[in-house]
């Protein structure tokens, strides 16, 4: 048995079986080998942040790992800004790129490259296999190392790969759990939240899953705190009959209001805020002075094993004991009539959100008004932009769709960012994936026009300044995109909607018909 038969079979016997590619000449070994080994799913992308993008969503439902095949270090490369989102998100991630055969490396071929260096950007764990007889352990210990929480890269040279002697292992190696809350962080979370005092309860984490909400709901509804969840969740279960919570604003200025007065902060699963980014005269950290922060469980480790969310139990038992949560009712909004605009879209959208569905979250400034819309449509799970990376939609949207081959996802996509990862429509239609995407198309990069302002740059257009040179920066139009083109290209049935009654005729047809569909909405920017 060569080396990639070994970490194949590896890979396998560790609970990976889906494995999302774009492979080179190092890796036609590992490709060969996919023969022998049938349940390994294959999934070919035109683009490698497409296949690092789609690992992380295939994580986040799966709640296991995909692996990536990747081409070396430039591969890699292409790869790394969803992993960042990955790595932010605390998804388990396992790439495999491949290198040059060992005897080849000190030729400096043109693709040589520093993989470890690229790689420990992003990832927690990185190993460089050296032999073949070792290379199935070292498989299985990068599954074991991703399954802790975190990005883990196995760089698979070639001679490695296509040498022979290599012991595929047959049971995955135990994962580490998470340290469990300590009893004085337990206590010191229970006197903040009964002190009376204002006091905030962020969550994050496993924690914005159904069971976590409703025990930070049932605090809540004892002690009169608040519960925010934070900005970008990872996985956010939300709708009818799942306790509501509102999550941390984008913009600072909000933020700071959200967060006005609090004495406390208490921590479960998520991390302690800050701004995105730093603003003239604005705070970076978001904690307000005087309030007191109590970390209850960190961020940090496998999502799967509710250390959050068990804590959050715990407390509520202690503080709140026989109260139940308050679950959101079901609702929805009146289907709306007329010119499409971003508060139309998003009332259409909470209208006809199908029961079950998995959305993927990356529609920026045009998706302000969902959250509101879809607070009470039936229950769902929503994934967001943990990293604040784009292109992450419509490969995340990928993953979720493979690994949950049962459930509709809905894509909620800008049309600026769409472009970074617009590929991922082809393997959509290659695999036939249930997959509605929905472009918001405005011709702008709208949230950037926000920043220009937040930054204190000066306003665009202004008279001192002409403008026409920042403004070209910030729009997509001349030539104007044709999202509708651009599907039908790649395989995907395409429509425009220019009007509420259009938006929602076209996701009707889509969620009646199977596979995937792209629906261009054309929708004014909300930043002029």
């Amino acid at each position: 048995m060569n080396g990639a038969q070994a970490l194949l079979r590896s890979l396998l016997a560790s609970g990976v079986d889906t494995c999302f590619a774009n492979p080179g000449t190092s890796e036609m070994h590992f490709v060969a080998a996919l023969d022998g080994v049938p349940q390994m799913r294959a999934v070919l992308t035109l683009f490698e942040g497409v296949a690092t993008g789609a690992a992380d969503g295939y994580a986040r439902m799966a709640e296991r790992p995909a692996a990536t095949l990747l081409h070396l270090g430039p591969g890699l490369g292409n790869g790394l800004a969803n992993l960042h989102n990955a790595r932010r998100a605390g998804t388990p991630v396992v790439n495999v790129v491949g290198d040059h055969a060992t005897t080849h490396a000190k030729y400096d071929a043109p693709l040589q490259s520093d993989i470890a260096a690229i790689a420990g950007a992003v990832s927690g764990w990185v190993r460089h296999g050296a032999l073949t007889a070792e290379i199935g352990a070292d498989a299985a210990a990068a599954v074991a190392a991703a399954r802790a929480g975190q990005v883990a890269t196995l760089v698979l040279p070639a001679d490695v790969s296509w040498n022979d002697g290599g012991e595929p292992v047959t049971e995955p190696l135990p994962v580490a759990a998470r340290t469990p809350v300590a009893p004085d962080a337990l206590r010191a979370a229970a006197d903040a939240l009964s002190s009376g005092e204002p006091c905030v309860l962020l969550v994050g984490g496993d924690a914005t899953r159904a069971a976590g909400l409703a025990a930070a709901d049932r605090i809540a509804a004892a002690t009169g705190a608040r519960v925010l969840a934070e900005t970008f969740p990872t996985r956010l279960e939300r709708g009818a009959g799942v306790a509501r919570v509102d999550r941390l604003p984008y913009a600072v200025d909000a933020a700071v209001a959200q967060l006005a007065g609090s004495r406390h902060l208490v921590l479960a699963g998520a991390r302690s805020p800050v701004s995105f980014f730093a603003y003239p005269g604005k705070p970076s950290d978001l904690v307000p002075p005087g309030c007191d922060v109590h970390p209850l469980a960190g961020r940090e480790g496998p999502l799967t094993d509710g250390t959050a969310t068990a804590a959050l139990e715990e407390l509520a038992d202690l503080l709140a004991p026989g109260t139940a949560p308050r679950l959101a009712p079901a609702s929805r909004p009146e289907l709306p009539t007329g010119p499409l605009t971003v508060s139309t879209a998003a009332a259409v959208v909470g209208a006809l959100l199908p029961e079950g569905a998995v959305v993927v979250d990356e529609s920026v400034t045009s998706g302000l008004g969902l959250p509101a819309t879809t607070a009470g449509a039936p229950r769902h799970d929503w994934l967001t932009l943990t990293g604040g990376s784009i292109g992450y939609g419509l490969p995340t949207a990928t993953g979720a769709a493979v690994a949950c081959p049962d459930r509709p996802v809905w894509c909620l996509q800008a049309d600026g960012s769409a472009m970074y990862t617009i590929s991922a429509l082809w393997t959509h239609a290659r695999e036939g994936l249930d997959i509605t995407t929905i472009i918001y198309h405005n011709s702008a990069y709208a949230i950037l026009r926000t920043e220009l302002m937040q930054v204190g740059a000066p306003q665009v257009g202004a008279a001192d300044t002409g403008g026409s040179r920042a403004r070209a920066l910030l729009d997509l139009g001349g030539p104007e995109l044709d999202f509708v083109a651009l599907a039908r290209g790649m395989g995907v049935p395409g429509v425009r909607a220019t009007t509420a009654e259009e938006l929602a005729d076209a996701l009707r047809r889509a969620t009646a018909e199977p596979g995937p569909h792209l629906v261009e909405a054309m929708v004014p920017a909300l930043v002029p």
